[in-house]
């Protein structure tokens, strides 16, 4: 299920109880059927290469697929070396050719499935210019992040682009109106479009005490769990290059869907995997998702959009609620 968003113009600093320090209009409200801006998967460690998809979205060249980011050790995925590779499928070939066993036809059938495969491209990780980074929006957070005064940084893709929306603006007064707060999330981005970002203007200029981070949903169409685990892990590993200092809030990546639709499982799994990255020290992960649904696992009325993905404003104030006081917390 691909999903696709709109990159929204517009974007709010806000200094301590005083009007904005910069601002734009907040971004209007969108489509009901948002999708992901996701480049389709080559593999992690390849070359990079022009993406496959068409170009020219909204006057845009196409997306390149840019090089690949560092991962911490906890969230990779292990890639065997072609030597390792080579030893470890001829000793399988071995072992079933020497099977005497009544499973030797069965063993022998499925042999292509058991072989390791070269290990591909994760796109997830890469610094790659989206086309959600790419024109006004990307500059307009460079130059914000030159004027620096920010405490806080959000980070993410349209769940956290749409704090600012006119429906949603006052619950985003309420829980950080007292706060040099910057959201440099954009709808419609992935992992590898903030970490292009991050690398490229928007990780300059400033130093916040706190960053809250939520990405990856739109990752879940063209990406694997693991991969998309990668992906989240990078960016917090280059947040922590561009703000040693800061604590980061690295939310789990938010249910979506129905129960019973196959990508709740996937974001379970990628949500399993990046708490991996949680060390108490700067970076601290956080799951809520649960309080946006009933017992049956349904979005709670009223606090999700129908597209049952975006939160509505009764879902922001959950949101603020369930993290105003950690992130108080961190950025003593």
């Amino acid at each position: 299920m691909k999903l696709r968003h709109l990159a929204l113009p517009g974007i709010l600093v806000l200094g301590l109880a005083t009007p904005a320090v910069l601002a734009q209009a907040p971004a209007p409200s969108p489509s009901p059927a948002p999708g992901a801006q996701g480049v389709p998967p080559a593999g992690r460690g390849a070359t990079p290469a022009p993406a496959p998809a068409p170009g020219g979205r909204g006057g845009f060249p196409p997306v390149q697929i840019g090089p690949s980011a560092p991962v911490p050790e906890v969230v990779a995925i292990p890639r065997p070396t072609p030597a390792e590779l080579e030893q470890t499928n001829s000793a399988l070939k071995r072992l079933i050719d020497g099977d005497k066993s009544p499973a030797q036809p069965l063993l022998k059938k499925f042999e292509p499935l058991m072989l390791l495969q070269p290990p591909r491209l994760n796109t997830a990780a890469t610094f790659t210019q989206t086309q959600q980074r790419m024109g006004p929006r990307h500059e307009g957070f460079v130059a914000t992040a030159q004027q620096g005064n920010i405490d806080l940084l959000l980070h993410g893709d349209s769940i956290t682009d749409w704090w600012l929306q006119e429906a949603n603006k006052p619950v985003f007064d309420k829980y950080f109106g007292n706060i040099r707060t910057a959201n440099f999330a954009v709808a419609g981005d992935t992992t590898q479009g903030v970490l292009w970002g991050l690398r490229n203007g928007e990780g300059q200029g400033f130093q916040p005490k706190a960053v809250m981070l939520m990405i990856g949903t739109n990752n879940s169409g063209p990406n694997t769990a693991p991969e998309i685990a990668e992906g989240i892990g990078a960016v917090v590993l280059e947040l922590r290059r561009n703000f040693p200092a800061a604590k980061i809030l690295l939310l789990a990546v938010f249910p979506r869907s129905v129960p019973g639709d196959p990508v709740r499982d996937k974001i379970a799994e990628v949500n399993r995997l990046i708490s991996r990255l949680d060390d108490q020290q700067r970076v601290f992960y956080l799951d809520i998702g649960s309080k946006f649904l009933d017992e049956k696992g349904v979005f709670l009325p009223d606090s999700f959009r129908p597209d049952n993905l975006h939160p509505q404003a009764k879902g922001y104030d959950i949101w603020g609620q369930a993290v105003s006081a950690k992130l108080a917390e961190l950025m003593r």
